[in-house]
C-alpha cells in the first residue's frame, strides 16, 4: 500500500470540541547555571520545563487547541508555570494549586566534554498527589488525543495508579491515547519501570518510543521489530525515533523510514517532546502518515537548535519556512 495513505483511524471523525489534545503531568522550574558547573555557578537562568508542558506549548504554537492538567505548589514557581503556559495559549483551567506541597525544580548543566547532566528536586512535589478525579475525562470525550508519557507514573505510587486508571478509562471511552515512554531512570528503576510502561502500551493508539527505549521494552534493537511489538499490544501507529537519522513508522498496512534534518546541535533536551507535538499536529490535520512523521522530525530538529526545553518550538510560519528550505536570515 502506498506510503502516502492517510491513516484511516485518524481521519474518520472530526473533533467537534474546541480542544484537540489534552495532556497531564508535571512541569517544573528549570535553573541553568550561567557557567558550566553547578558547583561553581553563582548565577542561574530560570525557565519552565517538563515533557507534557513542552508538548502542549509546541502544539499551541502551531495553532492547535490543547489543555494541560496538573497540580502545582501554591508558590511563586507554580504561578510562574501557569502564567507561562497560559501566555503560550495552553488551556490551564484544570490546574490545581497545593498549599502543602511545592512545585518541583531541577538544574541542568551542560559541558562541552561531558554533555548534559540533569539534577532533579521533585520528590513529594504537588503533582505526586494527582489523582484520577483530577483528570476529568468526561469533559474531554471528543478530543483528538490524550497524550501521556512514562514520566508521570514514575513520580509516585499514586501517580502510577492514576495514569493506569486514566488510560483504562480513556480506552473504554474511545479516547485515542498517544504514548511516549520517555524513560527516566533517575526517577525509578528499570525493574519497576518496564512492566508499567508495557502495561501503558496496551492502551495506546499511537506509540513513540526511542530506539533505546524500544529495545528495553521489546528486547530488539531493530525498528521494525520494535514497531511490531507495539502493534501486537494494540497500537495502531508506531513511530520509532532514530535521532538525527529520522524515524521509522509502521501501521497494520503501511511502513517506512523518514529522514531526519541536518542542524547544529545546541541543546538536545526537549527534542522528543517537540517530535511528539509534530506527529500529533500532522495526525490531527489528517495529512499522510509519512508527512506527519516528517513534520515530527522537523520539530525535533528545530528543538535542538536553541537553549531551553520548549523555547525553540516554531510557529506555523516558521515550520513552513523550515520545511521548504527557506533561510532564517535576519531581515532589517
Amino acid at each position: 500500500m502506498a506510503q502516502a495513505k492517510v491513516l484511516t483511524l485518524f481521519s474518520r471523525r472530526e473533533c467537534a470540541c474546541l480542544l484537540e489534545v489534552v495532556t497531564f503531568g508535571e512541569s517544573m522550574v528549570l535553573f541553568t547555571p550561567d557557567s558550566s558547573s553547578l558547583e561553581q555557578a553563582t548565577n542561574f537562568t530560570k525557565r519552565m520545563a517538563g515533557a507534557e508542558g513542552n508538548v502542549a506549548v509546541a502544539l499551541a504554537r502551531l495553532g492547535h487547541q490543547v489543555a494541560w492538567i496538573s497540580k502545582l505548589g501554591d508558590d511563586g514557581f507554580g504561578r510562574y508555570i501557569v502564567k507561562t503556559l497560559r501566555g503560550e495559549g495552553v488551556d490551564v483551567q484544570h490546574v490545581q494549586f497545593d498549599r502543602d506541597r511545592p512545585t518541583a525544580v531541577f538544574f541542568k548543566e551542560r559541558s562541552e566534554l561531558y554533555g548534559t547532566n540533569v539534577q532533579y528536586y521533585r520528590n513529594h512535589s504537588a503533582v505526586s498527589q494527582l489523582a484520577v478525579a483530577d483528570v476529568p475525562l468526561a469533559d474531554f470525550k471528543e478530543i483528538g488525543f490524550l497524550h501521556v508519557t512514562g514520566i508521570t507514573p514514575a513520580l509516585s505510587d499514586l501517580n502510577r495508579q492514576t495514569v493506569l486508571t486514566i488510560l483504562q478509562r480513556a480506552k473504554a471511552q474511545g479516547i485515542r491515547v498517544s504514548f511516549d515512554p520517555n524513560i527516566r531512570f533517575k526517577l525509578w528503576s528499570q525493574e519497576t519501570a518496564i512492566p508499567v510502561l508495557r502495561e501503558m502500551a496496551k492502551y495506546a493508539s499511537v506509540a513513540l518510543p526511542g530506539l533505546e527505549e524500544g529495545e528495553l521494552l521489546t528486547g530488539s534493537d531493530k525498528p521494525e521489530a520494535i514497531a511490531a511489538w507495539f502493534l501486537a499490544q494494540g497500537c495502531e501507529l508506531v513511530v520509532v525515533k532514530l535521532g538525527s537519522q529520522g524515524a521509522y513508522y509502521q501501521t497494520a498496512d503501511t511502513s517506512g523510514y523518514v529522514d531526519g534534518f541536518t542542524v547544529k546541535l545546541v541543546d538536545e533536551v526537549g527534542a522528543g517532546d517537540a517530535f511528539a507535538a509534530g506527529l500529533l499536529s500532522g495526525l490531527l490535520e489528517h495529512v499522510p502518515v509519512a508527512d506527519a512523521v516528517r513534520r515530527a522530525c522537523a520539530l525535533g530538529a528545530i528543538a535542538v537548535c536553541g537553549v531551553g526545553d520548549y523555547e525553540s518550538s516554531p510557529t506555523r510560519a516558521e515550520l513552513t519556512a523550515f520545511l521548504s528550505g527557506q533561510t532564517t536570515d535576519v531581515k532589517r
